[in-house]
C-alpha cells in the first residue's frame, strides 16, 4: 500500500490538511479516530472560530465529519505506533499492517499522558504498543500492562488469553475486566526497569514487579517514540515557518507543535503543511 502522503491525527489539523491534499489529486492515507478530536467533542462552546457562530465542540465535529464524506476522504481508524526512514520515503506500522508514503505529516495533538521512564529507551526491547503485533511473544509469560482509556480493554483481554499473568494499571476507575489471570493495581508505572530489555516495572511508590514485557494503550503516542530521532522542545515537535521538521519529509502541524492550543491555529498549519508537502512532492518526481 503506497501513497503520496500519511497524515498521522484526525484533529483540526489533519483534516485541513486532508481537504487541500485531496484537492490537488495527492493519494493520501489519513491515520486516526473516527470520532476524531475528542478534545473538541467534549467542548461545550467555541466562540473563537472564525466564521462560525458560538458552537457546541459536538456540533462543529459533526461538520468536519459532513465535509469529510462530501469529499469522499477514508480515515484509517488504526494507531501508528511506528514510522521509518526508507529509500523513498517512510514505512508506516499502524497495527499489523505496513503501509508506505513519500512524506508523513505528524497532526498528533497533544498527548494525554507523560511517557513512562525507560519506554522509549525500552521501545522494541520488551516494551509495546500493539497487542497484536507482538502479543504472541508472551505465551505463558507475564506481562505489565498500562491502559490509558476503557476502549483498549479488548487488548488487554487479547493478551490475556496468551499471557499467563498479567499485571494491569488503568488510567481511568472503574475498569470492567474481570479475568482470572489480570491482577488490577491502583498504582501507578513510574519506571520501566531494564538495560538491554524491560525486566519489569518500578512502580511511584518504589514497588517492583519483574515482567518479561510491558505494553502501553494509549490514544496518542508521543511523537518521539513513533519518529526516531525527531527534534522535541519538551513535548512539542520542533519546527519551521513551512511545518517542517529536522526529518526530510516529515511535518508536523496543530497543537503538537506548541501553543497556543486553538481550532483556528491548527486547521492553518495543516494548510501550510499541505502546500509545503505539495511543492516537496513536486520537487521528488
Amino acid at each position: 500500500m503506497k501513497y503520496d502522503v500519511a497524515i498521522v491525527g484526525t484533529g483540526p489539523a489533519g483534516l485541513s490538511a486532508a481537504l487541500n491534499l485531496k484537492l490537488h489529486n495527492k493519494k493520501v492515507a489519513w491515520f486516526g479516530a473516527d470520532g476524531l478530536s475528542m478534545k473538541i467533542q467534549k467542548a461545550k462552546k467555541i466562540a473563537n472560530y472564525p466564521g462560525v457562530p458560538m458552537v457546541s465542540g459536538r456540533d462543529l465535529n459533526q461538520c468536519f465529519r459532513e465535509q469529510i464524506k462530501e469529499a469522499q476522504i477514508e480515515i484509517l481508524d488504526k494507531m501508528v505506533t511506528s514510522i521509518v526512514a526508507g529509500r523513498n520515503g517512510y514505512m508506516i506500522q499502524a497495527g499489523e499492517d505496513i503501509y508506505y508514503a513519500k512524506v508523513v505529516l505528524l497532526a498528533t495533538g497533544t498527548v494525554s499522558s507523560k511517557v513512562i521512564s525507560g519506554e522509549e529507551e525500552l521501545l522494541g526491547k520488551g516494551v509495546s504498543y500493539c497487542a497484536t503485533c507482538d502479543g504472541f511473544l508472551y505465551k505463558d509469560k507475564t506481562i505489565a500492562v498500562f491502559c490509558e482509556n476503557r476502549k483498549f480493554e479488548n487488548e488487554v483481554t487479547y493478551l490475556a488469553e496468551i499471557a499467563k499473568t498479567v499485571y494491569l494499571f488503568t488510567d481511568y476507575k472503574d475498569c470492567k475486566l474481570n479475568l482470572p489471570n489480570v491482577i488490577q493495581f491502583d498504582g501507578k508505572i513510574g519506571e520501566i526497569v531494564g538495560r538491554e530489555k524491560a525486566v519489569g516495572v518500578q512502580l511511584t511508590d518504589g514497588f517492583k514487579i519483574e515482567t518479561d514485557g510491558v505494553f502501553i494503550f494509549r490514544t496518542t503516542l508521543a511523537a518521539s517514540t513513533v519518529v526516531n530521532g525527531l527534534k522535541m522542545e519538551g513535548p512539542h515537535i520542533i519546527v519551521d515557518r513551512q511545518m517542517k521538521t529536522n526529518k526530510n519529509g516529515v511535518y508536523a502541524a496543530g497543537d503538537c507543535t506548541g501553543m497556543p492550543y486553538q481550532i483556528a491555529k491548527a486547521v492553518g498549519e495543516g494548510n501550510i503543511a499541505a502546500h509545503a508537502i505539495i511543492k516537496y512532492l513536486q520537487i521528488m518526481s
